[in-house]
């Protein structure tokens, strides 16, 4: 028997003085929430994220703050660390009812290209799983689901200000510095304060290492999220305040378990390639994990994938075998 899910709601905690955890409700199986971070700032609050747009979702926003005796109205200023639905699909109702700004990084129409033209969004995806091998069959479920599923975004609100290299944001706790740390995505950015050694890490650095791209934006996003865990390792973080999970003190642990991650799947893949005929992306994702995925499971592998691929490429690990039809890899000689 099959036992439904608890639907969670939206919780709040304090972290320390003048910064709070707000736990928001996902609808995704083996993800049921994100955090967002208030943080006081004068006479209110910077917001860090603020989830996904779904019905119930800005109750859930509204309860988690008043848990920790805040309210909506205290924000003064709303930062989405990357645009993805669960850190940025509230930005609009937040705007509205609070006339704050937002700041994001200017990077973000790999969501934000899908919102203004849903269907080409969905055309786009599909082009990019028919180049990888997939199925004609999985092919029109994946479509239907595609166009079946809210975007969890609840409108799209352009950025007040660009959130590059260098933007400081003001708090109680002393100023965060953004810094860029693409990979994950390539509108994501890290929020730094180095007094308290404080780093709020999105979804760069997570409770457990949970690797995943939003391939197709940008040149190697596996490369760039390499880079950005360079990047991060150099600021010598105390405290992760993470975009999922709670917060987490081995930061160094944590990026060293990342790249190992991303090595053990760069090698699985490319003992993949080695062990016979050029393969599909389609292909590989078979070997490597099996065949018994959910389309979720499947949709995830096969992002991961294709960025794998890309890097191998770039490396001079792996290369295309040519010819028509899907793209079709091999181990470079």
């Amino acid at each position: 028997m099959t036992v439904a899910r608890k639907r969670e709601v939206g919780r709040g905690e304090r972290v320390l003085p003048g910064l709070w955890r707000l736990r928001l409700p996902l609808p995704w199986p083996g993800v049921p929430h994100c955090n967002a971070w208030a943080v006081a700032a004068g006479d209110g609050v910077v917001l860090f994220d603020c989830g996904m747009h779904e019905p119930g979702s800005f109750a859930d926003l509204e309860r988690a703050l008043d848990m920790v005796g805040l309210r909506v109205e205290h924000i003064r200023l709303l930062v989405c660390t990357h645009a993805h639905p669960d850190h940025y699909g509230q930005a609009a109702p937040i705007v509205e009812a609070t006339g704050c700004e937002l700041w994001m990084h200017p990077d973000h129409r790999h969501l934000t290209a899908a919102l203004a033209d849903p269907e080409a969004g969905v055309e786009r995806r599909l082009e990019i799983a028919r180049s990888a091998g997939v199925p004609e069959e999985s092919l029109r479920r994946l479509a239907q689901e595609r166009r079946e599923r809210s975007s969890g975004v609840a409108a799209f609100v352009e950025p007040d200000r660009p959130l590059v290299d260098g933007v400081e944001i003001d708090t109680d706790l002393g100023a965060f510095r953004a810094v860029e740390t693409p990979g994950h995505a390539p509108s994501h950015v890290c929020l730094w304060q180095p007094d308290r050694r404080l780093l709020i890490s999105g979804d760069h650095l997570l409770g457990r290492v949970s690797i995943y791209f939003d391939f197709g934006y940008s040149p190697d996003p596996a490369g760039e999220f390499l880079a950005s865990l360079d990047r991060v390792e150099t600021l010598g973080a105390r405290l992760s305040l993470s975009g999922h999970g709670r917060t987490f003190t081995d930061v160094q642990g944590h990026i060293v378990a990342n790249r190992d991650e991303v090595g053990g799947g760069l090698d699985a893949i490319e003992r993949a390639l080695r062990a016979g005929a050029p393969l599909t992306a389609y292909d590989v994702v078979r070997r490597v994990h099996g065949e018994a995925m959910s389309s979720v499971q499947a949709t995830w592998r096969m992002s991961v994938t294709l960025a794998y691929l890309r890097h191998l490429e770039v490396t001079g690990r792996a290369e295309r075998a040519g010819g028509d039809g899907p793209d079709r890899w091999r181990a470079a000689p």
